[in-house]
C-alpha cells in the first residue's frame, strides 16, 4: 500500500523550538554581521565557532545584536518565525551577511547557528543606523507539506 504522509505544522514548530535544546521564545537569539569573504557552507557550518570575518566597527559589538519581539505564529500549515527589525546605531561599517545563532550556549562550539542572509552586495554605513528590515512575511517560513522519506 502506498503511503503520503505530511508533518503536522506543530510539530515544526516544536521542532525549531527545541532542535539542540533552541527555544526562540526564551532564549537569546543574535544577529552578527560578516564581510564578503565569509563563505556560508549549508551542510558543514553548525556553530558559530564555524562563522569567520565578523564585522569589525564603530557602533558594532562582537556577536552582534539580540533579536527581539520574537514570533511564532502557524497558520494554514504554514510556520512564521520573526522578530522585530534589527538595528545597529552610531554604525560605521560594512557587511555583507547576516548571521543568526542562538546565543544561549556557553562557548562558540555550543551556539547553534539557525539561517544566514546574503544582502546581495556589501552594505555600508558610515555614522548611521544599519537596519536588518526583515521581510513583511517573517524572518523564515517553513510549510507544512509532505513528510520527507515517505512515499
Amino acid at each position: 500500500m502506498a503511503v503520503t504522509a505530511f508533518w503536522y505544522v506543530h510539530a515544526l514548530e516544536n521542532l525549531v523550538s527545541r532542535l539542540k535544546n533552541i527555544d526562540w521564545d526564551t532564549n537569546a537569539i543574535n544577529v552578527m554581521l560578516t564581510t564578503v569573504t565569509y563563505v556560508p557552507n549549508q551542510d558543514t557550518h553548525e556553530d558559530k565557532a564555524d562563522i569567520t570575518n565578523e564585522v569589525v566597527g564603530a557602533g558594532y559589538v562582537a556577536g552582534g545584536e539580540t533579536l527581539g519581539s520574537k514570533t511564532l505564529a502557524t497558520v494554514l500549515n504554514v510556520l512564521d518565525i520573526d522578530a522585530a527589525d534589527t538595528q545597529w546605531t552610531s554604525a560605521t561599517f560594512t557587511a555583507r551577511i547576516a548571521v543568526m545563532y542562538d546565543d544561549s550556549g556557553a562557548a562558540d562550539g555550543d551556539k547553534a547557528l539557525l539561517l544566514w542572509v546574503d544582502f546581495g552586495q556589501d552594505e555600508s554605513v558610515t555614522n548611521g543606523t544599519f537596519t536588518i528590515q526583515w521581510a513583511g512575511g517573517g524572518i523564515a517560513t517553513i510549510t507544512a507539506t509532505n513528510a520527507a522519506g515517505f512515499p
